[in-house]
């Protein structure tokens, strides 16, 4: 084999390695996550939340890099948690803002022991996982600000 045959090996590809690891970050999060009731796309949202609160669906999925329509039964589920309120704009009916509840704001306060639970579970600190997570930052984006 040359070179180029061996940049072809499954165990070479950039691509591989990087949705392997998402696989595994998730299931990382899982056991962490399962005590406040939360899954790792709903935790995602209520960090955005955390960050600014309301926010309209389009705004959110923007933040979050899915589509609205992916973001949807998602924030559906935290209204049904009472971590959410989804409430229609008064002056544009079009737009559905989320809100987080007062049950939603509480949880962040449990919600800031996950960092340090995760950097545990890897064995990594705050300085480590910085440098992996900028180091994904190209790939983290697209020209249509799409993840």
């Amino acid at each position: 084999m040359d070179d180029a045959d061996d940049l072809l090996k499954l165990e070479n590809q950039l691509c591989f390695a990087i949705v392997t690891a998402a696989r595994n970050i998730v299931a990382i999060y899982r056991p962490v996550l399962e005590p406040l009731g939360l899954t790792h796309p709903q935790y995602l949202v209520l960090l955005a939340l955390w960050e600014r609160d309301p926010q309209s669906l389009s705004e959110l999925a923007e933040q979050l890099a899915v589509e609205p329509a992916t973001l949807s039964p998602i924030v559906k589920r935290l209204e049904a948690q009472g971590r959410v309120a989804r409430t229609r704009r008064r002056d544009d009916e079009r737009v559905l803002d989320i809100t987080l509840t007062p049950q939603g704001h509480a949880l962040r306060e449990e919600a800031r022991r996950v960092p340090e639970q995760i950097m545990a579970r890897v064995g990594m600190d705050a300085a480590q996982v910085a440098a992996v997570r900028d180091g994904l930052a190209p790939f983290a984006a697209t020209t249509t600000g799409r993840a």
